[in-house]
């Protein structure tokens, strides 16, 4: 079945009058992805400069960062090995979802590749304590834990299988601790590398998703975040001495999902982020074994990255707001006090032309609530509107730094990030609501969306737009050929339109683990028809804008190309943007500024008109 069409809020569509000329925000380079030294000394970060993103090391205190000579391909993620001698860097050649794993001196030399060789993509888990040895998952068709040697290359294969990932490998090395399974429903298991036996850690409860663990810090015991046992994510211990024990329940909330644990490298304590209602973030630290926690004041309205330096001396994360750039900053966990690594006397960065949202409520049309995020151009309302969806879908909407968001309200159009069924941050039922046939009420959402901005008189009819990028993408597409007159113009960023031809295009391991909350491209074959916007294409009849890194391997660049011909053959109007150079997420910063220029264009131009008489 489809969608239900009702009848639309408008018969005929606002034609667009002299738009202003487009505005953008002055680019701004953020700095994320922090690896301190053992001694907290200095850290390391990833900024973009002018071109992808690279690797900087600043000294702590002395304010000017030095580039390292890590080539030109963009870097995702690093890593500061335990004994200070060598940087690990998750690379992305291409921009592509296939990553290697190079690792270099502090100095920037002696750099060369240890992971990551021709069709397998690699992922980088941690370093063994004396720093000598990583530990990676190398992916294809199936997973593989190894451990490499940073010097040599070395490998030791450590277990192979569907959908694993190595997060965690005793001192030793002779237990490792696996994540398995697909999207939503993960789970743990317990490797003796020894003997090859393995166990499952947590018992099935038959709901939720385990998705980071590793060992406490006399091996015997395994802390994990989950949200197994609670609607809402916390973190528990698995006691490995008395296995038909429940796990203990360390730390949650019954106001606030757990999102992410940093573990101290001595195993004692750790940062805890927490992810308030709408995604703000909040921050505490706690100690493992006395249970005490301690809130620790946030620099910023949504954190992340956080890291401890080996020694425990410094807690290192990024913080942003919808004003404040990405950038590092530096918390000393005796005191909780933040300061930004940029500069010891330095406030945080604003940008200057922005504007802060609104969190708002407002309901599904099944009753369900949602919430989103509105961003309001100056002056007195109704206003030009865009739904932006943002990717995932198991991801949210937040109050972060976003100069697509500002370029558009800049532009006289108002934004809003809605965060529907599917979204993270609400609990279990929520991030699941929109599992195989759920994703009907998804869709509904965003239509939904649509009726609040119209009756609470924020968007004027027949000039609401909407956009999104990876599976905002395909949201985009799928709510214009099941909601044909509700909007305006889209644009489509990375979309699927079809899951027949993206399940045949997409990654191996993408494809597997998407299987829990799509479908199965066999078993489920009606339904993904149904739900594919290309199916129902003949119904899209408004201006779409199609963009597409030229290397996405993770929704294949044809997904965009096929609507391109089928809204071609009907005379359609449409843009067709393929940037190359980039993958699945635009990391080059020319391109990524091509792109939010083209989407603030084309909303400004076909929603900049006057009200359309109502039906």
């Amino acid at each position: 079945m489809s969608v239900r069409t009702e009848a639309p809020r408008t018969t005929r569509r606002a034609r667009p009058t002299n738009p202003r000329p487009v505005y953008s925000p002055a680019p701004v380079s953020e700095e994320f992805a922090p690896a301190p030294s053992p001694d907290g000394r200095r850290v390391a970060f990833l900024a973009a400069g002018a071109g992808t993103p690279g690797v900087w090391v600043r000294e702590v205190g002395a304010g000017a960062a030095v580039a390292l000579p890590v080539g030109d391909e963009p870097v995702l993620a690093l890593s500061w090995s335990p004994d200070g001698q060598w940087l690990a860097c998750v690379v992305a050649p291409g921009g592509a979802p296939r990553t290697e794993l190079w690792v270099l001196r502090p100095d920037g030399t002696a750099r060369h590749q240890v992971a990551g060789f021709g069709r397998r993509s690699a992922a980088l888990a941690g370093w063994l304590p004396d720093g000598a040895l990583l530990a990676v998952t190398e992916t294809d068709e199936r997973g593989q834990a190894l451990l490499v040697d940073a010097a040599t290359g070395h490998r030791r294969v450590l277990a192979e299988g569907d959908l694993l990932t190595l997060l965690d490998v005793t001192p030793d090395a002779g237990v490792a601790l696996l994540r398995r399974g697909p999207r939503n429903a993960r789970w743990l298991e317990l490797l003796d590398v020894v003997t090859g036996v393995r166990r499952r850690l947590l018992p099935d409860t038959g709901r939720g998703s385990t998705d980071q663990g590793w060992f406490g810090p006399d091996g015997t015991s395994v802390l994990a975040r989950t949200d197994a046992y609670s609607e809402l994510a916390a973190l528990v211990r698995v006691d490995l001495t008395r296995p038909d024990q429940p796990p203990t329940r360390l730390a949650g909330r019954p106001d606030a999902e757990l999102e992410h644990v940093a573990p101290s490298a001595d195993g004692h304590r750790g940062a805890l982020l927490w992810n308030t209602y709408g995604g703000r973030s909040e921050l505490s630290l706690l100690d493992f074994a006395s249970g005490v926690q301690r809130a620790v004041a946030a620099p910023g309205e949504v954190i992340g990255d956080a890291v401890f330096a080996a020694d425990g001396g410094l807690l290192c994360l990024t913080a942003q707001g919808p004003v404040q750039p990405r950038e590092v900053w530096l918390v000393d966990p005796s005191t909780g006090a933040p300061r930004p690594l940029r500069s010891e006397a330095a406030g945080p960065r604003t940008d200057d032309a922005g504007v802060a949202p609104q969190l708002v409520d407002l309901r599904a049309r099944d009753g369900l609530p949602l919430s989103g995020w509105l961003y309001r151009p100056s002056g007195p309302g109704p206003w030009p509107t865009a739904i932006s969806l943002h990717g995932g879908p198991e991801a949210q909407e937040r109050p972060g730094y976003n100069p697509l968001f500002q370029a558009l309200v800049a532009q006289g159009v108002a934004v809003f990030a809605p965060n529907v069924r599917g979204s993270s941050g609400f609990g279990r039922t929520f991030v699941a609501a929109d599992n195989l046939a759920g994703r009907y009420g998804a869709i509904a959402d965003v239509a939904a969306c649509a009726d609040f901005l119209v009756d609470s008189g924020v968007a004027r009819p027949g000039q609401l737009g909407c956009l999104g990028r990876s599976y905002g993408g395909y949201l985009v597409l799928a709510v214009l050929v099941n909601f044909p007159g509700l909007f305006a113009a889209g644009v489509a960023e990375c979309g699927i339109s079809d899951f027949r031809t993206f399940f045949a295009g997409t990654e191996p391991w993408i494809a597997a683990a998407a299987v829990s909350k799509y479908g199965d491209p066999q078993r489920d074959a009606d339904l993904l028809r149904d739900l594919s916007p290309l199916t129902h294409i003949d119904r899209l009849d408004v201006p779409v804008l199609l963009i597409h890194g030229a290397n996405d391997t993770n929704v294949p660049a044809g997904e965009s190309t096929q609507v391109a011909r089928a809204l071609a053959a009907r005379g359609v109007p449409h843009g067709h943007l393929v940037l190359a150079g980039e993958g699945h997420d635009f990391l080059g910063r020319a391109n990524a500024e091509a792109a939010r220029t083209a989407t603030t264009a084309w909303l400004a131009e076909h929603l900049a008109a006057t009200a359309s008489v109502a039906g």
